[in-house]
């Protein structure tokens, strides 16, 4: 009777000690020797001091910088610690009226720009955190921050284009702006 208890407990301790303790050390140190600046967060440091993540939006909400996607994330925006969607269907009521704040909003904030808004400034990424929007929505602001900055807008259309991101491998996903990144750029012009 013993034996198979002892045999269980043996089969634990060693399991336990292989995938509890041993497989995560060892992935922990292939991911710090082989990619470092990912596995620590891809971060990004000015100065020597941390700025964000390229992984993770920030808010950014005065006229005189780019604004990413909307944050699904509650009760604090763009908490990475609290990733989610917002699960809300294109047909539901609710979306439809935050999309309709949200684009009063970006009107409000730039009235003279009668462009059609992109889909990505007024809706949420599946995660909620997502850091970049397209090139388009880029484009889009940058007639306000210009005007908020006093920068010419070509300077600022050429400052985003050199800030586009293209496929990964020239064929997954579409070209992205990361927005942090962006503002970086915008702020280093002085």
């Amino acid at each position: 009777m013993w034996q198979p208890l002892r045999t269980a407990l043996l089969l634990f301790a060693v399991m336990t000690l292989l995938t509890g303790v041993l497989y995560p050390l060892a992935v922990t140190g292939l991911a710090q020797a082989l990619f470092p600046r990912q596995a620590n967060g891809s971060l990004i440091k000015i100065n020597k001091e941390k700025a964000g993540s390229e992984l993770i939006g920030q808010p950014f909400s005065g006229p005189r910088y780019f604004w990413g996607r909307p944050s699904a994330t509650m009760p604090v925006a763009y908490n990475g610690a609290s990733s989610t969607g917002s699960n809300l269907g294109p047909s539901n009521p609710a979306l439809k009226e935050a999309v309709r704040r949200r684009i009063a909003a970006l009107r409000s904030a730039d009235p003279e720009n009668g462009r059609p808004v992109p889909v990505d400034l007024v809706t949420a990424s599946a995660s909620g955190l997502d850091p970049h929007i397209s090139p388009s929505a880029a484009m889009y602001q940058a007639p306000r921050v210009a005007k908020a900055r006093g920068i010419d807008e070509g300077k600022i259309a050429e400052l985003v284009r050199m800030n586009i991101q293209d496929r990964k491998f020239g064929i997954f996903g579409e070209p992205t702006v990361n927005v942090l990144r962006l503002n970086m750029a915008l702020d280093a012009l002085r």
